[in-house]
């Protein structure tokens, strides 16, 4: 049995829970990790994840689902990047969900994923999701224009509560379809407080080698910061089950949150028990012919 860092406990949100992401720490415990020890950690996690990862694309009966979520800059690009080190590009997939296009607009707003939604063997991660629904549509409610919904009559908040809740249900219900079909379905949310967003923006401004990243409409949603947590909340606590959990992890340190998260990944892989096909004993007793037939060749 591997040997885990982290207790995925302490940052799964129960099914019911109630979410204030102000009572959270955006810091992870240095006592439980330190950086170097969370670097050997994700190392090892590396290795981990690839191996199981050529074990469920070998057995071929399950698929992993990975969401992440977070304010701008939270470091979801990052996270990507460090905790799928190795992972055979093959048996996996990213996607990044930007602004609908127009045939995604004239859709359920739970067809977009559709594509790209892991098939059996296989991962896919997705950097932002369907949850934007629920997260920028909300903060922004005029993006529900182009939507043409019929039950929208008003873009008063007060008047879309109803909408809110039944997109939270709807995709209850569609993680839930998921899960019941072989897909694990694990949702991260990284929790980075406004001073360290702060810094990684203006960071973006200083250094030319990351001057690339900077939008500036992220100085804008910025000033949306307390409505964003509003959404984050509400979302989070309202979809948070045990077909499909959520994960609040701290994001101030980049390092603490990757080895956390490569962690738990880990660990659901582990629970999992992947095995490779085993051979049907009448193919293993030609094995010795095809031995032969190789060294003769």
């Amino acid at each position: 049995m591997k040997k885990h860092q982290f207790d995925a406990s302490r940052f799964r949100v129960k099914e019911g829970d109630t979410i204030d992401l102000s009572k959270i720490s955006t810091k992870g415990s240095k006592e439980e990790l330190t950086k170097s020890q969370s670097t050997t950690a994700l190392s090892d996690d590396n290795e981990f994840l690839a191996e199981a990862q050529e074990r469920l694309y070998a057995e071929g009966n399950r698929a992993l689902l990975i969401i992440l979520q977070g304010m701008d800059a939270a470091g979801k690009d990052g996270t990507i990047r460090h905790v799928m080190h190795g992972i055979n590009p093959q048996g996996c997939r990213v996607h990044s969900f930007g602004p609908p296009n127009k045939e995604e607009l004239a859709h359920h707003f739970l067809w977009r994923p559709m594509p790209y939604l892991p098939a059996r063997g296989m991962i896919s991660i997705f950097n932002r999701s369907y949850y934007e629904e629920t997260l920028v549509v909300r903060v922004h409610p005029e993006l529900l224009i182009p939507q043409k919904l019929p039950a929208v009559k008003s873009l008063e908040a007060s008047e879309l509560q109803d909408l809110w809740k039944s997109r939270y249900r709807e995709i209850k219900y569609f993680e839930r379809t998921l899960a019941d079909n072989g897909t694990t379905v694990l949702k991260f949310f990284l929790h980075v407080s406004r001073d360290e967003q702060k810094s990684r923006l203006l960071e973006r401004l200083v250094n030319p080698d990351k001057a690339w990243k900077f939008n500036p409409r992220d100085i804008e949603e910025r000033k949306r910061w307390s409505d964003y947590k509003t959404a984050f909340e509400d979302t989070i606590s309202a979809t948070s089950t045990k077909d499909a959990p959520w994960f609040i992890i701290p994001a101030d340190d980049k390092w603490y949150a990757r080895a956390a998260i490569a962690d738990i990944i880990a660990s659901e892989l582990e629970s999992l028990d992947l095995k490779f096909p085993e051979v049907g004993k009448e193919q293993l007793l030609r094995f010795g012919e095809y031995i032969k037939e190789l060294q003769r060749d």
